[in-house]
């Protein structure tokens, strides 16, 4: 049974789908792609069709990440195939807990950096968007962060699973 991981962050143009482009290719690498399925999404439906920003394109490809990506919104009823929702900040945390049909599906709702047992004080993935390309290598270097403590998370739920 495929165990599915969602990222969320606002327009899904900047971080979302970053962090999904990371953890797939951490998911391949640990040899889990046919166990673990990887998408992204947004809150807010505004870049619906989009590619990626540019400038997460450049960040993803200059560190040899695939970049391929159309933008999407997050729909309620996705909770019922999803096993796991990662917010990239507390703002999507708290939008998607209140979408959430049952409580259950609140509790699928998970902050990216509270994988990452290095992280600051700060839990949220700051949104590079209105700024330079500098804010999405650093963003970038939050998700990989992240991904190894999310991948070893996902590792411990899917040992067990039938394929």
């Amino acid at each position: 049974m495929t165990y599915r991981v969602c990222f969320v962050c606002t327009g899904n143009i900047c971080r979302s789908p970053m962090a999904e482009s990371v953890f797939r290719a951490r998911v391949a690498e640990a040899g889990l792609d046919g166990m673990v399925e990887v998408d992204s999404a947004g809150t807010h439906g505004w870049h619906e069709g989009d590619g990626a920003d540019l400038r997460t394109v450049a960040a993803l490809e200059a560190n040899g990440y695939a970049a391929g990506h159309t933008a999407r919104r997050f729909d309620p009823s996705w909770f019922a195939r999803l096993d796991l929702v990662i917010a990239l900040d507390t703002g999507h945390l708290t939008a998607l807990r209140r979408l959430a049909p049952t409580q259950q599906d609140a509790d699928k709702v998970r902050l990216l950096r509270s994988y990452d047992p290095e992280a600051s004080d700060d839990p949220d993935v700051p949104d590079p968007y209105s700024g330079e390309a500098d804010g999405f290598v650093a963003c970038l270097e939050m998700v990989e962060a992240a991904s190894t403590g999310l991948l070893s998370a996902v590792r411990e739920q899917t040992e067990g699973r039938p394929a």
